[in-house]
């Protein structure tokens, strides 16, 4: 059988990408593989080997492309990694509010419709043939109508589609793709699955597809690697994986910290109002295009709403709006603890009372800086760290690292993390300062099983101490944990 990579006792040179034991794998031809394990296990670290970006000590992997004739590794390998789904490393200059700041948008800001044209040139294709590809995958992800929006506009699941697209048109011999499913809506999810099991049987395309969720493997995975602990296991087929998976407790919480987050104190500070949300006939448009329509929103104190809706029906304008990162949000007739927007109120004296996490801002956050003070810009609502913590200040950090299991992490730099730990980092920057309402937009994106557990039942122990109100948005509703008892469903304009 034609083995497209082989990896034989493989030790990559430098110390910090080292696994904890030699690497060996085979991808053969016929295969699609499933690479699973837990946050920090080192998933990501073993995908920049079978890539080449992580050199090995004495043997190189062995590649065999046929019936490939591009000749370049970087051309039969295309690997869609986490950070794809909120941007390129080119995009230096995103900060958190830049999407809904779209005055700020000049000529050299590429479009969907760029974007897809560069991909296809790259791609070397012909013109009628990249037509026909670009149509039929424009028409599947419904990319058609985004072809003017310029790529820093996008919503995380919308971008996702985009960097998809892209990655198919240039028709390679491997596709991987880490957590492939993230940010995409229920439609988009089965048309992916449809999309990727067809060119599987299609195309001489092997598919390696990296999951943190690791529950619901698409049914032409042939095989799968678990990784963990930074050692590569031994390769077997999908059935004898979903024979042998031990199931997860269906809490992981445990009781000591659990009643640690229900002894915390109130604040004195809290405004304790009745209604936390009021939107009244809210619309926000983008010139031609409309986001929300007339929208009417209440949220009172206490609530736990589940938000929910089509990628680009607006769920996150709508989080932008309560946050204040929208301009628009102050020419909208919307109450935040019982005080109307624009009486008065700076941005800073709403964010002291909410915390927030996103895809936006983990996009946003590209400081290599110790974990700590990751945690610690939630006391400021900062992007970065730009004041001296007190000792106590730092203490509440490292209770709630604590809480989500990321204490020994304290002094790692936020960038050297895997994309799991980064999460978790952020969803403690969050609750680090007790918010009265905490927006949690996509929150598990990332995490691995326990994680996704772990954190839920963060969120329920969390939502049964007086005055907190919950917003949290999700694609998939086993996410949603006990507490929620409100819905509000977006339909896309």
């Amino acid at each position: 059988m034609q083995r497209i990579i082989h990896i034989e006792g493989g030790v990559v040179g430098m110390p910090e990408w080292k696994m904890a034991t030699p690497v060996n794998f085979d991808l053969c031809d016929g295969e699609h593989i499933a690479i699973v394990g837990p946050n920090g296990g080192g998933k990501s670290m073993f995908v920049d080997i079978l890539t080449g970006r992580h050199p090995l000590l004495d043997q190189r992997p062995e590649y065999d492309f046929s019936p490939s004739r591009k000749q370049l590794i970087s051309e039969n390998i295309k690997y869609i990694t986490f950070k794809d789904s909120y941007g390129s490393d080119n995009d230096r200059t995103y900060y958190l509010q830049q999407r809904w700041n779209q005055q700020e948008i000049d000529e050299t800001t590429p479009t969907v419709a760029d974007e897809l044209k560069s991909a296809g040139q790259l791609a070397g294709q012909d013109a009628v043939g990249h037509r026909a590809k670009l149509q039929h995958l424009c028409t599947l992800f419904h990319l058609d109508t985004l072809f003017d929006r310029h790529t820093i506009t996008l919503s995380s699941g919308e971008l996702r589609k985009l960097q998809l697209t892209k990655v198919l048109l240039a028709a390679p011999r491997v596709l991987i793709i880490d957590n492939p499913f993230i940010g995409l809506d229920t439609e988009t999810r089965e048309q992916l699955t449809e999309v990727l099991a067809q060119l599987s049987r299609e195309q001489a395309l092997q598919l390696v597809l990296v999951f943190s969720k690791s529950d619901n493997l698409p049914a032409f995975i042939t095989h799968v690697v678990k990784v963990e602990g930074l050692t590569v296991a031994t390769k077997i087929t999908r059935d004898a994986y979903l024979a042998n998976r031990s199931p997860y407790p269906a809490h992981l919480l445990d009781t000591r910290r659990k009643e640690e987050i229900l002894r915390l104190p109130g604040d004195d500070n809290d405004y304790n109002a009745p209604e936390v949300v009021r939107m009244n006939k809210v619309s926000i448009r983008y010139g031609q295009r409309t986001i929300l329509k007339e929208l009417d929103w209440t949220v009172r104190n206490g609530e736990r709403w589940a938000l929910t809706g089509q990628n680009g029906a607006g769920k996150s304008t709508l989080l932008s709006l309560v946050c204040a990162d929208n301009p628009q949000s102050y020419a909208c007739n919307i109450s935040l603890f019982g005080r109307a927007r624009g009486t008065g109120e700076s941005i800073w004296d709403i964010k002291k009372h909410i915390g927030y996490v996103s895809p936006e801002m983990h996009r946003a956050y590209k400081y290599n800086i110790p974990s700590i003070k990751i945690v610690a810009s939630g006391l400021k609502d900062s992007v970065g760290l730009y004041f001296n913590p007190t000792d106590a200040e730092y203490e509440k950090c490292r209770f709630w690292m604590r809480i989500f299991g990321i204490e020994k992490l304290e002094n790692r730099p936020f960038l050297k993390l895997s994309s799991g730990e980064q999460r978790l980092m952020l969803l403690a920057r969050a609750f680090v300062k007790d918010p009265e309402l905490l927006i949690l937009d996509e929150p598990l994106h990332g995490l691995d099983d326990a994680n996704r557990l772990l954190v839920r039942d963060v969120i329920d122990t969390f939502s049964r101490r007086k005055n907190k109100t919950i917003i949290m948005v999700s694609h998939y509703q086993e996410e949603f944990p006990a507490c929620i008892d409100h819905k509000i469903y977006l339909q896309k304009n």
